[in-house]
């Protein structure tokens, strides 16, 4: 029996998972959870790095109690990243992407690069948030801190450093900065310059599966451990669950659901062009330099940072309170469009809906129940539209649409996304993020040969639930009036 340790963070929580392989399934086992909670001082958002750095090593300690480990790998949200100085120090904590720092740098950024070339050279989707406006943020508020940085590391290399020492980038989490090449998978050197960002901060780009080193002495004393492999897996979440979505066939469409939903499929070879420009998709790398093609869109947020708002109002709900809430509520009273820049920031998202549809001359929601149907068809409406760009811009039709990630429990949202996309939807496996980072450092040892057959154990592993879709005429004429308030 094959063990490795797969270390899984999110946006909110992170866990610990031992992935047992007998030759034909993967089973899993939790052995450590806790929370991600950024941090506010004076007006920025930090990730408190140090504290999950500590509850790595935690994981690292319970792990010791299920066998022989033989390898680890640690996947992380994109675009974030860490700067350490010329003595392997770290100069601050990780700027957490809903910052404010980078307001405006879209805008900056196309005062040195025009917005159609930028997209030709990285094929990456614009976002306020990506790496490259960070950057550009620090180059012209804080060019010191730059100036000090002898390397960049994004988060799930920054926690690799932590454990071995060693510095590099792995390929599926530098493709999120939209600093990256699209053709010759590698640095581009013009972004740098035009942009007054120093090159020589990033470290060499290794592919997913690469051997990044062995825990340190200094870990393995602490901990209590052996020297153990630690694996550049698919550092990118979104990239490590598109490689666990369980289906034969290649040519699949996804929805990777969490805080952020990621809508797409899996290409060979980019797509870049008019079309993919104005809907504003993007072109992610991921295991064996494949594309995943896809769109980021805002998804479970809506609903858990509405929750917080709940509960600081003195109100405290489940989730499946809010479901039940939602399903008691008028249908298709009113839309919102769920990427809408107000919706980004942590705060008050119950009044910020009420005042979207105020502004759209909708009906303004006011009970919880009434805010939570909002977001539920919202999301659904805007996924039935990216599914449409997908199909229009890959000239490819998709049967059916595979929902992976912690998303797949919320079992109202995945009925739906049925109804509004007029598709079967197939939900699992849950754990497909960590199930992606386990399959990769199976493939780096050679126990499992090839992506295909890690989907195959994938779906031996783990079971799906189907849903198939009902009153779509109804949603097919509700999408006219969500169509009205889009963007």
């Amino acid at each position: 029996m094959k063990k490795v340790l797969a270390i899984d963070f999110g946006a909110s929580s992170g866990r610990a998972i031992i992935g047992s392989f007998d030759g034909e399934k993967i089973t899993l086992e939790e052995i450590h959870r806790f929370s991600n909670d950024p941090v506010s001082v004076n007006g920025t958002t930090y990730w408190d790095v140090l504290r999950l750095f500590h509850e790595i090593k935690q994981g690292l300690i319970k792990s010791k109690g299920c066998g022989e480990i033989s390898s680890i790998g640690i996947d992380t949200w994109g675009v974030d990243f860490g700067l350490i100085d010329e003595h392997g120090d770290l100069l601050e904590n990780p700027i957490h992407y809903r910052d404010l720092r980078t307001a405006g740098m879209i805008e900056e950024a196309y005062k040195y690069i025009p917005k159609d070339k930028l997209y030709v050279m990285t094929g990456i989707q614009f976002m306020e948030l990506n790496t490259v406006f960070q950057l550009l943020s620090l180059a012209k508020k804080r060019p010191y801190l730059l100036e000090k940085a002898d390397k960049l590391l994004f988060m799930p290399d920054l926690f690799g450093y932590m454990l071995t020492g060693k510095k590099t980038t792995e390929y599926s989490i530098a493709t999120t900065s939209q600093l990256v090449d699209i053709n010759t998978k590698d640095w581009c050197g013009e972004i740098f310059e035009s942009l007054g960002i120093p090159q020589n901060i990033m470290c060499d780009i290794v592919e997913s599966g690469t051997e990044l080193g062995e825990l340190s002495d200094y870990v393995c004393e602490e901990c209590g451990l052996p020297k153990i492999k630690v694996i550049s897996v698919c550092g990118h979440d979104t990239q490590s669950a598109i490689t666990a979505v369980p289906c034969p066939d290649k040519q699949f469409a996804f929805i990777s659901s969490g805080t952020w939903s990621l809508f797409g499929t899996e290409l060979d070879e980019p797509i870049v062009n008019e079309q993919t420009l104005e809907i504003n998709v993007t072109n992610e790398g991921g295991y064996g330099k494949s594309t995943g093609f896809l769109k980021n869109i805002i998804g479970l947020w809506l609903i858990q940072e509405s929750r917080r708002q709940f509960a600081r109002d003195g109100k405290q709900y489940s989730y499946a309170d809010l479901e039940r809430e939602a399903l008691a509520a008028k249908p298709f009273a009113c839309f919102i469009d769920p990427d809408a820049p107000e919706f980004v920031p942590h705060g008050n998202i119950p009044e910020r809906i009420r005042e979207f549809c105020r502004k759209t001359n909708q009906y303004v929601p006011e009970t919880v129940g009434e805010i939570m149907r909002c977001i539920y068809e919202s999301l659904a409406m805007k996924y039935k539209l990216t599914f449409e760009k997908l199909c229009e811009c890959t000239k490819r039709d998709y049967e059916v649409i595979n929902v992976i990630g912690g998303g797949t429990k919320d079992t109202l949202l995945c009925q739906l996304t049925a109804n509004a996309c007029n598709r079967p939807v197939t939900a699992g496996p849950i754990e497909a993020t960590v199930l992606g980072n386990i399959a990769v450092q199976l493939m780096a040892s050679g126990d499992i040969k090839s992506i295909k057959e890690a989907r195959e154990i994938v779906a031996r592993s783990e079971k799906v639930t189907n849903y198939t879709p009902v009153d779509t005429a109804k949603w097919e004429e509700a999408y006219a009036d969500f169509l009205k308030i889009v963007k």
